[in-house]
């Protein structure tokens, strides 16, 4: 279990180290429930990247070798990974908080509990990398209790960046807020280049494990 746990905490910190969902997950804080908002948005998300990981284990848990499409469907995936990756670096930084973003100051617990399922299951990056990590996990063989508890590994890292600013809202309250507003504003300027970096890295490692498992 714990090399699986040792291939799968990369794509895991592919996730986590995305700033897409941390932006939401900061303002969400400054609404008027925001313990409330904040903890459903981040059950939204979690639920998201578990069902998407879960699902891909669960379809190759049960046979006896590892399938050789496995292995080719690292190798795809970490080829549209690099792709989105040049993509995200030649569309260099966007200014300003999109719309969508701007209109979760109103936003209530149910609406931020969609949200966290919709950024985790629809975004290609994040399922591209839930689907990776629960292949991974499914091709391993560790039987059903190991097999949870990797996807839970998995699922936690990457949801470790959109609980913690919640976490540190309800052990420091408001206080936090300015220097989580300073987060936000740093990871809305370069979030072209870290998503970029981040996409790159995670798209090498898996091309190798594809590849090796040829």
């Amino acid at each position: 279990m714990g090399i699986v746990i040792g291939e799968v905490a990369p794509l895991a910190l592919g996730i986590a180290l995305s700033p897409f969902p941390v932006v939401p997950a900061i303002l969400l804080l400054f609404t008027p429930r925001a313990r409330a908002t904040g903890g459903s948005f981040l059950a939204g998300w979690t639920g998201g990247i578990a069902v998407v990981a879960s699902v891909f284990a669960t379809s190759i848990e049960a046979r006896e070798e590892t399938p050789t499409w496995v292995s080719w469907s690292k190798v795809g995936l970490a080829a549209i990974l690099l792709l989105l990756a040049v993509r995200q670096w030649r569309s260099g930084a966007k200014k300003g908080t999109p719309a969508w973003m701007r209109s979760l100051t109103d936003a209530t617990p149910l609406k931020a509990l969609r949200l966290g399922l919709v950024l985790s299951v629809a975004n290609p990056k994040v399922f591209l990398l839930s689907a990776a990590a629960g292949l991974t996990i499914g091709s391993a063989e560790l039987g059903a209790t190991h097999t949870v508890a990797s996807l839970a590994v998995f699922t936690a890292i990457a949801a470790l960046t959109v609980a913690l600013p919640l976490l540190l809202h309800v052990a420091a309250g408001e206080r936090v807020l300015v220097p989580l507003g300073n987060v936000r504003a740093w990871l809305e300027r370069h979030n072209s280049t870290v998503t970029a970096l981040v996409l790159a890295v995670i798209g090498v490692l898996l091309l190798i494990e594809g590849v090796t498992g040829l």
